[in-house]
């Protein structure tokens, strides 16, 4: 017989032991049972414009994200940097916890401004011994950001900042329901492994294109299909990985 997937939870359905409601879908995916035992452990918490909530080390906390979007950023000894993945309402970062790991190549870093809730390594590693569908749904969760993390090595690699500058556009758009974007081309320039000139001559190009509007700190997109058609195939592939496991 088919095991019968749980059934998500509407957003605002769930709260923390403080009341404040849940947004992200992994927590709302999970059965009752397992997030009863999560609820006590949740602590709600704002996520400032690039704050840091992790650097690349030992793990004190694993984030949920209702809001907002965080960036998994690979940094090098000379302090460059270069975007891996990014996180938002769908998922949580920290994702070796989920395996019993408690260390992180990654820094994780606020992108854009949000909320959401915090869950100590140690305590969550004690409750997914005795919640199976926790760790199946954070676990799953864990594969399909590494399956984003090797798309993103590989078209950083292979595709031009305008393909690549599209599909981050596209990937955040997904994340925060927003047409508008508040970022600047320094910190794009940064998540995207590149130089600002070259952000902000791309941008112009897509500008010219009908397909975005730039203003100072903040990036509109104007035509989302004529951007789906500037973006690689990544932004595509990256879709379906979260499709397998229902979420975005």
């Amino acid at each position: 017989m088919a095991r019968k997937e749980p059934q998500i939870a509407q957003s605002g359905e769930r709260t923390n032991a403080a009341g404040k409601p849940v947004s992200n879908i992994v927590l709302l995916s999970i059965s009752d049972s397992d997030y009863s035992s999560l609820r006590p452990l949740l602590e709600h918490v704002n996520l400032q414009n690039h704050q840091i909530l992790h650097e690349a080390g030992r793990l004190k906390f694993v984030y949920f994200p209702n809001r907002g979007l965080i960036s998994h950023v690979v940094v090098m000894r000379d302090g460059k940097t270069a975007e891996a993945g990014i996180v938002g309402n769908e998922g949580f970062t920290g994702t070796p916890a989920a395996v019993g790991l408690n260390r992180s190549t990654l820094q994780a870093v606020v992108q854009i401004t949000g909320e959401g809730f915090r869950v100590e390594v140690g305590a969550l590693q004690n409750v997914l011994a005795s919640a199976p569908n926790l760790q199946l749904m954070m676990s799953r969760y864990a594969v399909i950001q590494s399956m984003q993390i090797a798309q993103t090595a590989a078209c950083n690699r292979l595709h031009s900042v305008e393909q690549r500058f599209s599909r981050w556009l596209l990937m955040t758009q997904d994340r925060i329901d927003s047409g508008s974007l508040h970022i600047t081309h320094d910190f794009l320039a940064t998540m995207l492994g590149t130089d600002r000139p070259t952000v902000s001559l791309t941008a112009g190009v897509l500008q010219k294109k009908g397909i975005i509007e730039y203003t100072r700190g903040a990036v509109k997109v104007v035509n989302r299909k004529k951007l789906e058609d500037t973006a690689c195939e990544c932004y595509a592939v990256i879709k379906e990985y979260y499709g397998m496991i229902g979420l975005k």
